[in-house]
């Protein structure tokens, strides 16, 4: 972002006191060399690496400035300048010095609807303009409610800390799971898509808490509060509502509606009876519509509860030293980052070393697969041949099997042909021998009785009439 100022901030602000810190933050007065004006400069840890957990990333930085850059409201912290330096960004805003509401409050001798009613709207004037603009908190809690300056009859409400706000663009789903447990909306718990309805359901809780010093979903354990927000599992206890309004439960009630549709919006939030008609109370009005023997016991007691739930909020927090943490090892920061650009050949010998034997391993992987196929397609052929061969062998002995009957048969009938061979050459001379008879018969040198043998041959048999013939003398 072109906006991050590149110089040290030092060299505009005189950084001075500790206001607070967070997990990955540190705000501190400060003062403006130029102009000498009060503000309090927010040092934010930047995440130095995308696998480390330590810091805040930067996209996220800078959606909490790109957020505080489009705000204008006298309820909202506003922001004065951006700085950037190897480990922070650093944001200069509007000092907020009054401390926490509830702190405030607590302190009090009394509370009243009517007084309760006056901080209430200007946080839902707040958060209207928040969401005018799309802009969902997703962090309201009694700690980023601030009072502006407390030594004013009716200090002004400052909503600050936007490190979890989000603009909510139509028809982009978004889902997170984040917040303090004690005021997150049921849809954060159970991991449903989120809205500036979420914002409403912390203000029903705050404003529980307010008018009652305890809180409504608060378990033993984080597990049982997220559990106790989930069911919905709160009411209001007659120890602690017996000399609240109906309207102001109603109000509540309202908000703390587990249907997304159903809940207030910002726009009914501040027309809501109870909002409208206590900032038109006088306070002897107020006065007769409560309950209860005598107001002052009344109001001594909503607070006395107040403050020992601050207290007890405030004693339940762990030590939030991080920030400090990460200042006292800002060293060791160093030495690693020169031991980290130490390893880089290293690692990048590594990352070769890795790749080479990636490269390998694929190689012997796609060989090995191709053996594994052509093995396969050998067997498969080998099958085939084999099968191909028993086919082969089946036919030949077949074959062999057609071949000796066939050899058989030709020798019988080779046989056969011998026999009538030699029988045809018989007949053959003894056709020759009678045709010479004849021809010899013929010329006249054959007599009649020589005929006889020849009449009888097989060769010359003659019809049965022919038996009846006569011997007929030839002559010449």
């Amino acid at each position: 972002m072109d906006l991050f100022k590149q110089q040290k901030v030092e060299d505009f602000y005189e950084i001075g006191e500790e206001l607070g810190s967070g997990q990955f933050a540190i705000v501190k007065q400060c003062r403006e060399k130029t102009t000498g004006l009060e503000f309090a400069a927010k040092f934010i840890k930047k995440r130095q690496s995308m696998a480390s957990s330590r810091g805040v990333r930067r996209d996220e930085i800078e959606r909490e400035v790109n957020i505080l850059q489009q705000i204008q409201h006298p309820n909202i912290v506003m922001l004065h300048d951006v700085y950037e330096n190897r480990t922070d960004v650093v944001l200069i805003l509007e000092l907020v010095s009054g401390g926490e509401l509830f702190d405030f409050l607590a302190q009090k001798e009394s509370l009243s609807e009517e007084e309760a009613t006056q901080f209430i709207k200007q946080i839902l004037e707040g958060v209207n303009y928040l969401h005018a603009r799309k802009i969902a908190h997703f962090d309201l809690k009694p700690e980023n409610i601030m009072l502006l300056d407390k030594n004013t009859p009716l200090p002004r409400i400052k909503l600050i800390d936007f490190g979890l706000a989000h603009k909510i663009e139509a028809g982009v789903e978004f889902k997170n799971i984040f917040g303090t447990p004690e005021f997150v909306a049921p849809e954060i718990v159970n991991y449903e898509p989120l809205g500036l309805e979420a914002d409403m359901w912390s203000i029903g809780v705050i404003t529980y808490i307010l008018l009652s010093g305890a809180s409504p979903f608060l378990g033993d354990t984080k597990q049982d509060t997220l559990g106790n927000i989930s069911a919905i599992n709160y009411e209001f206890d007659e120890e602690f509502f017996c000399h609240t309004s109906k309207l102001a439960k109603n109000f509540i009630s309202q908000l703390l509606e587990k249907d997304k549709k159903k809940r207030l919006t910002i726009q009914d939030a501040l027309n809501h009876p109870w909002i409208k008609v206590m900032l038109l109370l006088k306070p002897s009005q107020f006065a007769e519509q409560s309950r209860g023997p005598k107001k002052s016991e009344r109001r001594q007691l909503k607070t006395k509860r107040l403050r020992e739930y601050t207290i007890k909020s405030h004693s339940s927090m762990p030590p939030n030293n991080t920030y400090v943490n990460f200042e006292r090892f800002a060293q060791v920061v160093e030495d690693i980052d020169q031991m980290e650009s130490s390893f880089i050949s290293l690692a990048a010998a590594h990352d070769s070393l890795q790749e080479n034997i990636d490269a390998m391993v694929s190689i012997y992987n796609e060989k090995e697969a191709c053996y594994k196929e052509e093995n396969e397609a050998m067997r498969h052929e080998l099958s085939q041949i084999r099968y191909e061969f028993r086919k082969v062998e089946a036919l030949k002995r077949s074959l062999q099997d057609d071949i000796q009957a066939f050899s058989c048969s030709l020798g019988a009938i080779s046989n056969r042909f011998q026999e009538r061979q030699s029988r045809f050459d018989a007949l053959a001379l003894e056709l020759s021998n009678e045709v010479k008879w004849v021809q010899d018969g013929k010329s006249g040198l054959i007599r009649p009785h020589d005929l006889l043998p020849v009449l009888q041959s097989p060769i010359f048999m003659l019809p049965s009439k022919l038996k009846s013939f006569s011997p007929v003398c030839f002559t010449d």
